[in-house]
């Protein structure tokens, strides 16, 4: 029987998906299973968005052009410039959601070997992205202890070798709700520019930001425009996540261009999906606003509830919807799974993300889950109540350890 690809067999499984089949069979057993594990927004999508879609003079589902809609595109590019961003429509190509953004953005600028450094924990499927492009992920970590702030830029340069090309972050990040501010960036800035790196951003949930602070695009650093490289997308920012839009953003003529050739090759972004996004481009800030506050009151509830349970750490969380959270287990691999097989709460049990998963460094994030607040305040109380439960029985769990030692 023919083998698979060398890449095939490294592409990693999904943290996020891998433990779907045990919360199916929960399912099938009348469990009711609350879904922290994915960042899908329960919240409703625009009625902007198929409003367009049906108003559409449209009798033929063409191609749209590879780069998409200039409608559309325009409309991005006028975004952009209300956030004070300068953006033209030659700085922007429209993509199958954020991850082809990426996978074109790493395919434009990376060859095969080449390294790029990402601050770990990092959203699982930028390891997909490097295999496929055939580049290297080089991690650098950061730690819960210190709400996961970037480490030191001496850190980074012992990490620079001749095959480094870029450094990538998501901000504010997934999976650890982590905001990078103007100071942090300025430092990224300063290595990027000495060392002549490209610097990928992840901005998918620019909108996404508490506290009273502010997002600091990688757009606005000065001194490195033709090296920032933005990648962005409609899934999260208007709950659209089965839409497919996204967008590669730069300054870098020729990374446009060869971005481009990719868009070319695989044809054209979806017809109908461009058409509806349209009419997500002039939403009000009261929508940004209310989404906020929604988010804000379901983070406070999480991080609320959370800490009540003994043994659980949890940092800061400034932005997104996630939060990598530490639980007194031995593996959260098991205890996720565990928890799925073997474990009810008043007829329910929890679906969380193993943080290994998110780590590239072998070993690290195995007594770490990564949570995504997307449900309703009422539903995170419960589940964080039955998680809670079962860290008192599980066997591999601390506070249970500790409750049978000092029953001796």
């Amino acid at each position: 029987m023919p083998k698979i690809s060398q890449r095939g067999q490294e592409m990693p499984p999904s943290p996020i998906r891998k433990l779907v089949p045990f919360a199916d069979g929960a399912k099938s057993r009348g469990v009711h299973v609350y879904h922290l594990n994915i960042g899908q927004p329960d919240l409703p999508t625009p009625k902007q968005f198929m409003e367009t879609v049906r108003n559409a003079n449209v009798e033929t589902i063409e191609y749209s052009p590879s780069g998409g809609f200039p409608t559309l595109i325009e409309k991005f590019a006028e975004y952009y410039r209300r956030l004070g961003l300068p953006v033209n429509k030659e700085n922007l190509i429209i993509t199958t959601g954020g991850s082809e953004a990426l996978l074109f953005s790493f395919m434009s600028c990376l060859d095969p070997g080449d390294e790029v450094i990402v601050p770990e924990p990092f959203y699982a499927n930028y390891n997909g992205f490097a295999i496929a492009s055939g580049t290297k992920v080089v991690p650098i970590t950061t730690r819960i202890e210190d709400n996961f702030d970037l480490p030191e830029i001496d850190e980074f340069e012992k990490l620079i070798t001749p095959r480094t090309k870029a450094i990538l972050i998501c901000n504010p990040s997934n999976p650890t709700g982590k905001l990078y501010g103007q100071a942090a960036l300025e430092k990224l800035r300063d290595v990027v520019k000495k060392h002549d790196l490209f610097l990928f951003v992840d901005e998918v949930y620019r909108e996404f930001v508490y506290d009273g602070q502010t997002h600091y695009s990688a757009l606005k650093l000065e001194g490195i425009d033709q090296n920032v490289v933005i990648v962005d997308s409609i899934s999260k920012r208007y709950a659209a996540c089965g839409a497919r839009i996204g967008m590669v953003v730069s300054h870098n003529k020729d990374v446009m261009a060869a971005a481009m050739k990719f868009a070319q090759a695989r044809l054209s972004p979806p017809t109908l999906e461009q058409i509806g996004a349209e009419g997500l481009t002039e939403l009000p800030q009261s929508y940004f606003d209310e989404v906020n506050a929604e988010y804000v009151s379901r983070r406070d509830t999480m991080v609320r509830e959370l800490r009540k349970i003994p043994g659980v750490l949890v940092p800061e969380v400034s932005g997104a919807f996630y939060a990598v959270v530490r639980l007194p287990v031995d593996d959260t691999e098991k205890f996720c799974q565990w928890i799925l097989e073997s474990f009810q709460y008043k007829g329910a049990t929890v679906m969380m993300a193993p943080a290994s998963g998110f780590y590239s460094t072998p070993g690290l994030g195995r007594d770490e889950v990564r949570f995504a607040y997307v449900l309703e305040k009422p539903e995170l109380v419960l589940a964080i109540e039955c998680l809670g439960e079962a860290l008192k029985v599980y066997p591999g769990s601390k506070i249970a350890t500790a409750a049978s030692h000092s029953n001796v």
